[in-house]
């Protein structure tokens, strides 16, 4: 089957829902030409992909909802057209010529400057393959064959969290002893900057961001990896104990991260 079916064909999955959709739907585009009014130019999305049919359906469907879009077919072309075109997002195929999607991500995330929104695509659909997409950084993975709305849709609500979440931690947080920089991502426990790995960093500032508020596991792993529906927390848990060994003058007694047995974590300032 050619790209340009599975994706057509995932397309008429959604046909049934339309009707119950199309008033969300409306208000979605308004929503996006408010947005890009109030920017003044449409949010770039940079398409990596080495297919020519199914980059460019996919290219079609977000110029139609109202998307500025670029095709790469490499990696390195990719990473180039970062440096220069500065997208809010890529969608990124995994299964590149050359430089791969993942090697792709991590060079994005081990870069300074400001954070770009990654959707991963891949035929890979198995379990290990997304987690380990989302442990890079990736905002959403998504497994090929997928419906071109369906993308859509995901670069919509991924941008939207973006947004939201550059407005909410625009401001640096400050707390008996420590010290959280949102733009520089940096730090300091007791004046001495911190070395934190970017999940490290991103689990302290969604918990700083809420002092006092009580989150769940789920919502952490939503929030922070990105990951809907993923019954085993264990990598939240493990990434709070490394916090804890980095912020917490005494671990074994947290004086910021609590943990409400049962239900997860609460910030306290």
């Amino acid at each position: 089957m050619t790209a340009t079916r599975r994706l057509l064909t995932g397309e008429a999955l959604i046909v049934r829902n339309r009707r119950s959709c199309h008033v969300r739907k409306r208000v979605a585009v308004h929503e996006r030409s408010t947005r890009n009014d109030e920017h003044s130019s449409p949010q770039r999305v940079l398409i990596v992909e080495d297919e020519p049919d199914s980059a460019e359906i996919v290219r079609r469907h977000l110029v139609n909802a109202g998307y500025e879009t670029v095709v790469e077919r490499d990696g390195l072309t990719a990473l180039a057209r970062v440096a220069t075109w500065r997208p809010h997002l890529l969608v990124l195929d995994v299964m590149l010529p050359g430089l791969d999607g993942l090697e792709v991500l991590r060079r994005l995330r081990a870069g300074a400057g400001r954070r770009i929104a990654v959707i991963l695509v891949s035929a890979m659909s198995e379990e290990e393959d997304r987690i380990c997409g989302l442990e890079l950084g990736a905002d959403d993975y998504l497994p090929k064959p997928f419906s071109a709305a369906e993308l859509v849709a995901r670069v919509g609500a991924v941008l939207r969290r973006t947004i939201e979440g550059d407005d909410r931690r625009a401001a640096p947080l400050s707390f008996e002893g420590l010290g959280i920089d949102p733009v520089s991502r940096e730090v300091r426990a007791d004046g001495h900057l911190l070395s934190l790995t970017q999940r490290e960093f991103d689990l302290l500032l969604f918990m700083a961001a809420r002092p006092g508020q009580v989150v769940t596991r789920e919502q952490l792993m939503d929030a922070v990896w990105r990951f809907q529906f993923y019954s085993d927390t264990t990598t939240v848990t493990v990434h709070v104990r490394r916090l804890r060994a980095k912020i917490e003058r005494d671990p074994s007694e947290p004086k910021f991260i609590e943990t409400v047995r049962g239900v997860g974590y609460r910030f306290r300032p």
